[in-house]
């Protein structure tokens, strides 16, 4: 579904990615992991049109999407979870909901859409009058899934999705990213908790210094001793 081959960012002079190559096929949750600074958010920011390429190729079904428009990327069927949330403080959830749909005409799969979002996330149902501004962390973080879901995406991309989140909600957070992705949606993850992250995916990759270092199924990168030491936070015997 989405190939990216030996893809090059730089900033300033700086090499933020250097060759990347990896692949997310289509019905899968792949997962990226690596140190604050290996490149991880620069790669899901070039692939969303955030950040513009040095070189490489970006591949969506068969359709290059390398440096292509914000709006025609998400078009083409990728919606991007921010690292930090981001949702639109001073307007209601139920507005912030519609944003992620501002790109669709099909007003009744909308509709339908909405009811999902509120199936998926009966709280935000409850306080759907509610400024986005004033949702705990948690809540927030379902709201930007849900602004996500609603542009209808074939992948969602979602950037530290646990980050500042109290393990309960935590763990709610990736129930919830098991049952979208069972709905048909492919994920692509980065995730500092790596224990979660590995546990949930089915294809993992380790990015060091813009370079990717490991690859393999989820589970099988979780018994490397390599990661257990670097990222589970396990000694070597």
């Amino acid at each position: 579904m989405l190939r990216i081959t030996d893809l090059h960012v730089s900033y300033g002079g700086i090499k933020a990615l250097r060759g990347v190559s990896l692949e997310v096929p289509e019905g899968k949750i792949v997962t990226l992991i690596g140190a604050n600074g290996a490149g991880k958010s620069t790669l899901l920011r070039t692939i969303s049109g955030l950040v513009k390429a040095e070189s490489g190729s970006i591949d969506l079904d068969g359709s290059e999407i390398i440096n292509r428009s914000i709006a025609s990327i998400c078009d083409k069927g990728i919606a991007l979870v921010p690292e930090g949330r981001r949702v639109f403080a001073n307007l209601t959830v139920e507005e912030n909901l519609r944003i992620g749909a501002y790109l669709r005409k099909d007003k009744e799969k909308i509709r339908e859409d909405y009811a999902w979002v509120y199936t998926l996330f009966p709280r935000l149902k409850e306080r759907s009058w509610q400024l986005a501004g004033t949702l705990s962390g948690g809540e927030q973080q379902m709201l930007a899934v849900g602004r996500a879901l609603m542009s209808r995406p074939k992948i969602m991309m979602m950037d530290e999705p646990s980050l500042g989140l109290a393990p309960l909600i935590v763990q709610q957070i990736f129930d919830i990213i098991r049952e979208i992705n069972k709905a048909g949606v492919t994920i692509l993850l980065i995730e500092q908790n790596a224990n979660m992250a590995l546990n949930i995916a089915d294809d993992a990759y380790v990015l060091e210094t813009g370079a990717i270092v490991l690859h393999g199924p989820g589970k099988e990168l979780m018994e490397n001793e390599q990661v257990k030491e670097a990222y589970l936070g396990k000694k070597r015997g």
